[in-house]
């Protein structure tokens, strides 16, 4: 009896330690770096899976195809917050007079997803001469303004070395994470050129030259060839090396975006963005570009922008701590910031978000938390 109430005792604390183990570890990055087999629903938007009677796509990972009238939504493992996992699923309204039921996702409103959708992207800039502090990243912050713009969240701005490893493994890393990645810097005939060869890498795909690797081409010669005749132009007689070394691309996966103002056309890996900008002007031709792709060709997904609000106060950061912290737990669903433009200076409290009214309601309620006049609204 003593041996069976041990192993009881034993089991029991086994149980205990894997499931904190389970909870402590990313199940989705576990699963898809260990090539896990799971339910295809999950590639479906589906997010928790119960019954056939409760179990929606998840709204949140909705996306909306404007030349396809059925609704798409991502995989579940784009979720961007955990916590938003039992949004997939849905519990039944009062049957109206036709007796027939509707459903709503559990705790969302039903929305217009292509003006709330959430998308997210990553930032990733290429450049030892950045880390070594020579230059500053002026490309990171402009490119972040532009996707917020459009409605995107960025993840996170990275800053890898001139490597094609370090290139390959943040690529490898983030892409599954992300819907979108957007890399500059490394391009072109440099020995430090190593971006493309990175997201190859990453890809577990080759670069590769006389091969059609263009999904998007119908044309008869390999998009490196048509790359290479584009850098003809670009360069003339200038190159002393081997230009159709800089015309490789990654095998399989590329796509060229071709625009009338670009003299290069952009390089799109999956869902990896390959930016050949030096520098704003650049970037800004690129991207408007890009966005005039995007509504012909729908590249990228244009979600509602953000709508945000700005308080000024003068009052100290103990005094507006217990609120904010507050404010936060009841409106989840906005970014709520604070920052200082110097040392003693006044503080100012930012509000970020998809739906106006949560927004004014979030900044009413920290106004209604203190004095009359405590805050200044910032244009």
């Amino acid at each position: 009896m003593n041996v069976v109430a041990g192993i009881s005792v034993l089991l029991g604390t086994f149980i205990i330690l894997f499931s904190e183990l389970l909870l402590s570890i990313d199940i989705w990055a576990f699963l898809l770096t260990c090539k896990v087999r799971y339910c295809s629903l999950y590639d479906q938007g589906y997010t928790s899976i119960g019954s056939i009677h409760d179990t929606v796509p998840n709204a949140l990972l909705g996306v909306n195809d404007s030349d396809n009238s059925k609704e798409k939504f991502r995989p579940a493992y784009l979720l961007p917050d955990g916590r938003l996992e039992r949004a997939g699923r849905a519990k039944k309204c009062s049957p109206p007079v036709s007796g027939c039921f509707s459903s709503i996702s559990n705790g969302l409103k039903s929305v217009d997803l292509h003006k709330n959708g959430m998308l997210k992207a990553l930032v990733i800039a290429v450049g030892d001469e950045i880390l070594f502090g020579s230059i500053a990243d002026q490309l990171g912050p402009s490119l972040c303004r532009k996707l917020c713009s459009i409605g995107w969240t960025v993840s996170q701005i990275a800053v890898v070395r001139n490597d094609v490893d370090s290139v390959a493994e943040e690529v490898e890393r983030r892409k599954s994470e992300n819907d979108m990645v957007f890399i500059y810097g490394g391009v072109g005939p440099l020995h430090s050129d190593v971006t493309v060869a990175g997201v190859a890498k990453a890809f577990g795909v080759r670069v590769v030259s006389l091969v059609c690797v263009c999904c998007c081409c119908c044309c008869n010669h390999a998009p490196d060839e048509e790359f290479e005749e584009y850098l003809r132009h670009l360069i003339s007689d200038k190159c002393t090396g081997d230009r159709n070394e800089m015309a490789q691309l990654p095998e399989g996966i590329t796509e060229l975006l071709h625009h009338e103002k670009l003299p290069v056309p952009l390089i799109k890996c999956q869902n990896v963005i390959i930016l050949s900008a030096t520098n704003i002007i650049e970037l800004d031709r690129e991207w408007d570009c890009l966005i005039e792709l995007t509504r012909s060709s729908g590249f990228l997904a244009l979600v509602g922008a953000f709508v945000s609000k700005h308080l000024r106060t003068t009052l100290s950061d103990v005094e507006t701590a217990q609120p904010l912290s507050k404010l936060g737990l009841d409106f989840p669903d906005l970014s709520i910031g604070c920052y200082r433009e110097s040392r003693y200076g006044s503080l100012v409290i930012s509000f970020r978000g998809k739906d106006e009214a949560r927004v004014e309601a979030a900044a009413e309620a920290l106004r209604k938390k203190f004095h009359p006049g405590a805050f200044n609204e910032i244009n």
